[in-house]
C-alpha cells in the first residue's frame, strides 16, 4: 500500500470520490473517449483555482479543449525560438482537433491583470511573469490613457480589454485566419464574475459585455405551455 503525505491527501480523497461517483455514472464515456477526442470548443482561460472552465460550461470530459495560463493571454504569432505552449496547443486545436469554436475567457480579480497594472507602476512583480503579462500592455495602456475611467475600474477594464487583445493576436496565426475566413471557426470572448458566479459575453462589434442569463427564457416558457 502507497504510503502518501499528508498534502496529497485531499487529491487522494477527491480521486476516491471521483471513482465512486462521476467515473462509475460516465463510465460508458471514458471509455469512449479512450481512443481520442473530438471537442468542438477551444477555451483558453485562466489558470486561476476558482474560474473552472469545465464547471462553468457544466462540460463533461471530452467536450473542452483547454488550455490555462497566468490572465487567459494570447501570445501574437512568432516563429523564432523558444517554447510556445499556447500556440502549439493552439495549432494543435485548430489544425488537428478542428475545433469550431475558440472563447477567450478572462474574469474579475484576475492576479495576472493586477500584475501587469503593477508592472505600469514601475512595482516588482516576478522575472517570469513580468514579459508574460506584457502581452496585456496595450490593453492596459488603453485603459489607463482614458481619463473617462475610473481607477476603481481599471482592473476590471483590462480584464475586458485583455480578452479582446487576445482574441486580435489569435487572428494573428495564419491557420487561425485562414479557418475564420473560411467559416470553419469562430472566435469569442467571454469574462466570468467570480463573486457573482455570472458569465458575460462579449459583443464582436463593439467589444463590451454584456451578463448572460442564468436561465434559458424559451426553456422557461416552454415549460409554462
Amino acid at each position: 500500500m502507497i504510503d502518501f503525505a499528508d498534502d496529497a491527501q485531499d487529491l487522494i480523497a477527491g480521486y476516491r470520490r471521483f471513482r465512486a461517483r462521476r467515473y462509475r455514472e460516465a463510465r460508458d464515456l471514458f471509455h469512449n473517449l479512450r481512443d481520442g477526442q473530438q471537442p468542438a470548443t477551444m477555451i483558453i482561460a485562466c489558470a486561476d483555482s476558482r474560474a473552472d472552465p469545465a464547471m462553468i460550461f457544466d462540460a463533461a470530459p471530452g467536450e473542452l479543449f483547454t488550455v490555462r495560463n497566468v490572465a487567459a493571454l494570447v501570445p501574437p504569432y512568432d516563429e523564432s525560438g523558444g517554447l510556445h505552449g499556447v500556440s502549439a496547443a493552439l495549432e494543435f486545436a485548430v489544425t488537428r482537433l478542428q475545433v469550431k469554436q475558440i472563447v477567450v475567457m478572462g474574469h474579475g480579480g484576475c492576479g495576472g491583470i493586477a500584475a501587469s497594472l503593477a508592472a505600469a507602476a514601475d512595482r516588482p512583480i516576478g522575472r517570469f511573469i513580468a514579459p508574460w503579462v506584457e502581452l496585456a500592455a496595450d490593453a492596459r495602456d488603453a485603459v489607463l490613457g482614458d481619463p473617462s475611467i475610473p481607477r476603481s475600474d481599471w482592473q476590471e477594464a483590462v480584464e475586458h480589454g485583455a480578452v479582446g487583445q487576445s482574441l486580435k493576436n489569435l487572428t494573428s496565426f495564419p491557420f487561425v485566419r485562414s479557418a475564420y475566413e473560411r467559416g470553419d471557426l469562430s472566435m469569442d470572448g467571454a469574462w466570468f464574475s467570480i463573486g457573482k458566479g455570472e458569465l458575460h459575453w462579449r459583443d464582436p462589434d463593439t467589444g463590451a459585455f454584456s451578463v448572460v442569463a442564468a436561465e434559458d427564457t424559451q426553456i422557461d416558457q416552454d415549460n409554462k405551455i
